[in-house]
């Protein structure tokens, strides 16, 4: 998405998408937010190992493969959602669904972990944090998903297609630095 402008007659220039470069501040954000969280989970990891490989011995290596290949789908519904050749609502409730498939699957992995949020060592909680925190914008982000599938129009599509890109790139960084290294 590009933002785009017009000239007008005293010089000045005019946005006439303004959504656009909202979203895009707001993305933005919420990658330095999430990349400043995963820079801390792996400083913490370099100053407790024992702790990391402690929790990262309790994870389930299926589960957020699962949640991966789940949340991936949604992404490409709700990036379809935005073509003009699409069933747009129903592509939207799809994604929303993937969304909401993806936080149910998250917290039957806590359960199946048993984490706790009264959790003592570092791992735990900053695992829950990281994950707590990624998980919220998952929810909220398929309740918005549903909420424009309501009431399609293809830039509104596009704008939460945009979003909904920004929380697959920050779970496909996750991943490999919660779960592998």
């Amino acid at each position: 998405m590009t933002m785009t402008a017009t000239s007008q007659p005293d010089g000045n220039v005019a946005d006439t998408d303004e959504g656009d470069l909202l979203v895009w501040i707001l993305a933005w954000s919420e990658l330095v937010a999430f990349g400043a969280l995963l820079a801390a989970f792996v400083a913490a990891g370099w100053l407790h190992p024992a702790d990391f490989e402690a929790g990262r011995a309790h994870l389930h290596q299926g589960i957020p493969v699962l949640n991966t290949i789940v949340l991936l789908t949604s992404g490409w519904l709700a990036a379809s959602a935005a073509s003009p050749t699409s069933r747009s609502r129903l592509r939207l409730l799809g994604a929303a669904a993937g969304g909401l498939l993806f936080v149910v699957i998250k917290l039957y992995e806590y359960q199946v972990e048993g984490i706790s949020i009264v959790a003592t060592d570092t791992f735990t909680q900053l695992y829950l944090l990281l994950t707590g925190f990624h998980l919220a914008h998952v929810f909220f982000g398929s309740v918005i998903l549903a909420i424009v599938a309501c009431f399609p129009n293809r830039q509104n599509a596009h704008l939460i297609s945009t979003l909904w890109h920004v929380i697959d790139i920050v779970w496909l960084v996750m991943l490999p630095v919660v779960y592998l290294i």
